[in-house]
Order: C-alpha cells, then structure tokens, then sequence
C-alpha cells in the first residue's frame, strides 16, 4: 500500500504534537516544577507569565513586585534597572541584574529575548529568577534516599551545602567534630565521591525541581 501523501501546508502527525506540547498547558506544568522563577514580561513589565517559583517570589514581595499588572522593583533605582534590562532583552541583547531584596540580600536576575524568529525582533523578554538556595530540602531529600543516607548524613549533608565547615557543622549540631567528619566519610563512601567539594558541586547540580509552595496571591 502506498503510503498517503501529507497534504501540502499540513502539519506531519510528529510536527502536530510537538506544536500541542510548546503550545499548550503542559509546558506551563512542567515550568511551575523548578525551583527557579521563570516570568514572561512586556518592554513596559507588564506580567503575562509566571511560574509558581515566580509567583511565590513576587507574593513575598521582597525585591519584585505587581503594580497594576506591572513589574516594579522595591526602588525607583532598581525599578529603572528592571526596566532597562526589559527593554535591552525586546531588542534582542541580554542582561545579568540584581535587585536589593531586603536585609542586605539581592535577587539576581537574567533577562533574556525570547519569542524571536530569524529576522524579526523579538517583543517579550523573559526573567530567569536565582534559586533560593544551593541545596533544596526537597532535592536534598529525593539525593539522601537514592543515597541510603541516615537522616544524621542528611542533616550534615544540609549544613555543609550552605558552605560551612566541619567544625562549623559540629556547632551547629551540638556535636564533635570527629562525629561530623566521621559522617562525611560515609557520605563519601556512599556516594562515591572523592571529598566534600565534590559532594557538594554534586548536589549543586542536581534537576532544579521546587518544593510544594503555598499558593500566594500576587499583588
């Protein structure tokens, strides 16, 4: 049997799903899944996308938030940063931004073109939001099980993500340090590695995948 012809200008049975997947609700399940925020906004900052790690950053309104439907940082300086990043990213050139996010902390931003095709400019930027932390309880958790990690290994595999040392980690624990180094030295047989750099970078790298956040109102 011949094989039927797919009718000029029609989508192949392939091509048709793989524009239901970029078009449709599932690419937008799967973004609300990261731990990193993921926003979609006008030159102006008018919002038109967010995913749920965006959506708890701004309900927390610590460096971003909603104005009449608009981006605006917590100063009229970062808020003219923000802006000028929008506009840089509408015109097809990307840029690296920190806004002031209370208590001396920043929230570190990439806005980047998106929506571009060959030849035409692209008119929505996209705003790639820090991930809260190195290590996340949850990613921690799903490592610590793959690992046959005790809940002690656990907890001094925690501390030492956040950049602390061993004896800084026995103090926090209320414990001694050799119990601590002790602990590391079964992280490292358990999941191969060579030391406690190593340990880390790995679980610096795992999937971003978020925890289950509270659903906020945003302002």
């Amino acid at each position: 049997m011949e094989d039927q012809a797919t009718p000029v200008g029609a989508a192949a049975p392939a091509q048709r799903t793989e524009q239901r997947w970029l078009q449709g609700p599932a690419l937008d399940l799967v973004l609300d899944e990261m731990a990193y925020g993921v926003a979609v906004a006008g030159q102006h900052g008018e919002l038109l996308h967010a995913n749920q790690a965006a959506r708890h950053e701004l309900a927390g309104r610590r460096a971003l938030s909603l104005s009449q439907g608009r981006l605006q940082a917590q100063s009229p300086a970062d808020t003219r940063i923000l802006h000028e990043a929008l506009v840089k990213a509408c015109s097809g050139r990307r840029s690296l931004i920190g806004l002031a996010a209370g208590q001396g902390s920043r929230l570190t931003l990439a806005v980047v073109p998106v929506g571009r095709a060959p030849g035409v400019q692209p008119v929505h930027a996209a705003l790639l939001f820090a991930r809260a932390s190195v290590c996340e309880s949850l990613m921690l958790c799903f490592f610590a099980r793959s690992h046959a990690l005790t809940s002690a290994e656990e907890n001094v595999l925690g501390i030492l993500c956040q950049g602390y040392s061993a004896p800084q980690a026995a103090r926090r624990l209320n414990v001694a340090v050799s119990t601590v180094r002790s602990h590391v030295r079964s992280l490292c047989a358990k999941t191969r590695s060579s030391g406690v750099r190593e340990l880390v970078s790995r679980v610096a790298m795992l999937p971003p995948v978020a925890p289950a956040l509270l659903g906020e109102p945003v302002h």
